[in-house]
């Protein structure tokens, strides 16, 4: 893919990203590493959960897999390197949903003191396969001009 500079970026561009499965195994692999509560690993804890009433996905693994569907979506030059978000979790990722992330740049501005790069922010929502939104964040994301020597 060719990658994006701060001159081919503007206010209201939409990304859609391509499709990421999530399984019970997956969610229970990435709990037991990085959050390891009782309604992400195991289904008799997760159904007796009054608010989860399921197994459910980590909404550190939700960020993660938006992540990484940004990367495949979203080839800024130097990469997506973060400078800030809010995150908002909507509703529980769930073994067998087929998550997609859209994206639309709703501010961009370029940087008085260094003017080959600017800031660019970014909102976005993870949907499953039901096209219910699971995650939403807004995102601050260094972006670098075609003369930055950035590739």
């Amino acid at each position: 893919m060719t990658k994006l500079y701060l001159e081919d970026l503007a206010v209201g561009q939409k990304y859609h990203s391509g499709e990421y499965a999530l399984t019970e195994e997956k969610i229970k692999q990435f709990a037991s590493e990085y959050d390891p509560q009782p309604f992400h690993m195991n289904e008799v804890s997760a159904l007796a959960h009054p608010v989860f009433q399921g197994l459910a996905g980590s909404g550190w693994q939700t960020a993660a897999i938006t992540m990484r569907l940004w990367v495949k979506s979203f080839p800024v030059a130097g990469g997506l390197l973060g400078m800030g978000a809010d995150v908002r979790w909507k509703l529980p990722t769930r073994p067998n949903d087929v998550l997609h992330v859209e994206s639309e740049i709703t501010e961009l501005r370029r940087s008085q003191s260094k003017p080959n790069q600017g800031v660019i922010t970014l909102f976005s929502q993870t949907k499953n396969q039901n096209d219910e939104v699971v995650q939403e964040s807004t995102t601050k994301i260094l972006v670098w001009s075609k003369d930055s020597g950035v590739k």
